[in-house]
């Protein structure tokens, strides 16, 4: 049985560990001083929460009353190069949600790349508010016929995507059609790096995914 620590009355910055059914895992946690949701976000299965759009929606959100739990799966916690299989990541996942949980704020459960696909999978199931997808990969790069669109279109809450206009993971103009909402931003790779060539600079490429994050949540009540 999972059993998660107490994570009420945390400050800004206050790293928690919670015990999962697949280890322990690890909280930071960004808080708004009069908070209405929580987003609680992952990192992908080849990064961590120093991932530059992880760490600028936990500086900007705050102000804007959205409360951020940066989350780091156990694998990553344990120090492991390679993340485990999908449903060791959903087991961690769902260990964590009572801590994530226990501010009694609405949820929004996400995640960049692997994380994203964990939160669209789980949503339903753990009663998350809304889901954001950050750089969802769609499919394999080069491997368009091995399409995860299904987690995507099944997420089953108000879901926003933010993905790179060149991301090799999934480009925007191949998603589906879907009452999900997107946001490119232009130029963006998988980790929404731009070319120096490109025509908006990397803090324009890094405020059009907070700026739009931002938007969406006040959206969401």
């Amino acid at each position: 049985m999972t059993k998660a620590t107490n994570v009420t009355n945390v400050t800004s910055g206050t790293e928690e560990t919670v015990e999962t059914d697949a280890g322990t895992a690890r909280i930071t946690w960004h808080q708004a001083k009069k908070p209405r949701l929580l987003l609680a976000v992952s990192h992908g299965a080849g990064g961590g929460i120093g991932a530059r759009d992880l760490q600028a929606l936990a500086h900007a959100l705050p102000e804007h009353g959205v409360t951020v739990a940066l989350v780091e799966q156990p694998w990553r916690v344990a120090g492991k190069k390679m993340a485990p299989a999908p449903k060791a990541l959903d087991l961690g996942w769902r260990g964590l949600w009572p801590a994530l949980a226990e501010p009694g704020l609405p949820v929004i459960s996400g995640g960049r790349s692997a994380g994203a696909r964990v939160a669209c999978r789980t949503a339903v199931e753990l009663g998350a508010h809304a889901v954001l997808a950050l750089s969802f990969p769609l499919h394999p790069p080069g491997r368009p016929e091995k399409s995860r669109a299904e987690e995507l279109l099944g997420a089953g809450v108000p879901t926003l995507v933010v993905q790179g206009g060149n991301d090799p993971f999934g480009k925007p103009e191949e998603f589906p059609k879907g009452s999900y909402e997107l946001i490119e931003v232009p130029y963006g790779d998988h980790g929404f790096v731009v070319p120096k060539r490109a025509d908006i600079g990397q803090e324009e490429a890094v405020g059009i995914v907070t700026d739009g994050v931002a938007r969406w949540t006040r959206s969401l009540g």
